[in-house]
């Protein structure tokens, strides 16, 4: 078993508290529906910012993330698969799925 951090990228922000409240009940329903493998459930990321190797700052960064989550698997297949039902997927982002190293 190990880690796994689902990063998530895009997706439709709500308009309005209707849509808003919508959203964070799917959340709240798939984090209920991951029940323990849910290790840490993340937060969203605001302003960012880019460091480059040469010491050069630039607001923004290019990988236009927008959260993270860590979930426990038995793999990366397994931890892809509870990737599935995210709902930033059903507002048209992605889920990125990395395995991490626990060497600290």
């Amino acid at each position: 078993m190990g880690n796994y951090l689902l990063a998530y990228r895009g997706g439709r922000m709500a308009d309005t508290d209707e849509e808003r409240n919508a959203q964070m009940a799917a959340w709240g329903g798939w984090f209920g529906a991951l029940g323990p493998a849910v290790v840490d459930a993340g937060n969203p990321f605001a302003a960012s910012a880019t460091l480059g190797s040469d010491g050069a700052v630039s607001d923004g960064a290019p990988s236009r993330l927008g959260g993270y989550s860590v979930v426990a698997a038995d793999n990366l297949a397994a931890a892809t698969e509870l990737a599935k039902g995210c709902p930033v997927l059903t507002g048209g982002g992605a889920v990125d799925v990395y395995e991490t190293l626990p060497i600290m």
